[in-house]
């Protein structure tokens, strides 16, 4: 698989000239809480992680493509399959769109629609889920658009700076 094409983003697989973009983006200490990230990566782990990329998500049960705007090919973003599991025929889905300039602009919502499919078409999925904390209006907005829906609650789930967040499960099955 080399891209999925929308109308306003395609999605490719990670290239080695994604490094400096990923090293941004793992480094950046507002998005360690949605990533479970507690350390820094350095350049030297993250070209390992781009050198192993290309494996097959039966092997190593996630997917990372870069989310890239059609018209100038900017890479924006990322959006993740992770936690695959093909016997239960699950996954879970994570999307993360860089700068404040790139957001609300419908970009995420057709990165998810387009992986939706994908993982229904190409992957035989029965479900996908996502886990957004409580406080995360935008991306609950974000799958609830999507069809995603409400299962759950975890409550207390993520240590955050001396307290904890509650974090919600949201699921999207395919009918």
């Amino acid at each position: 698989m080399s891209t999925l094409q929308g109308e306003h983003i395609v999605l490719r697989a990670l290239e080695p000239t994604d490094l400096e973009l990923l090293f941004q983006l793992e480094n950046d200490e507002s998005v360690w809480e949605i990533s479970n990230t507690t350390t820094p990566y350095s350049k030297f782990v993250l070209k390992q992680y781009l050198d192993n990329a290309h494996r097959d998500i039966y092997e190593i049960k996630q997917l990372r493509l870069v989310i890239c705007v059609t018209k100038t090919t900017e890479p924006i973003g990322f959006i993740d399959v992770f936690d695959f599991d093909p016997k239960n025929r699950r996954a879970g889905v994570g999307v993360v769109v860089f700068s404040h300039n790139h957001r609300q602009k419908g970009y995420a919502a057709e990165s998810l629609k387009l992986l939706c499919n994908y993982a229904r078409v190409h992957l035989d999925l029965h479900q996908l889920y996502a886990n957004i904390t409580e406080d995360n209006i935008m991306s609950i907005r974000l799958f609830e658009k999507a069809g995603f829906v409400r299962a759950g609650i975890k409550k207390d789930w993520i240590a955050v700076q001396g307290s904890f967040k509650n974090e919600l499960l949201y699921q999207y099955i395919y009918e």
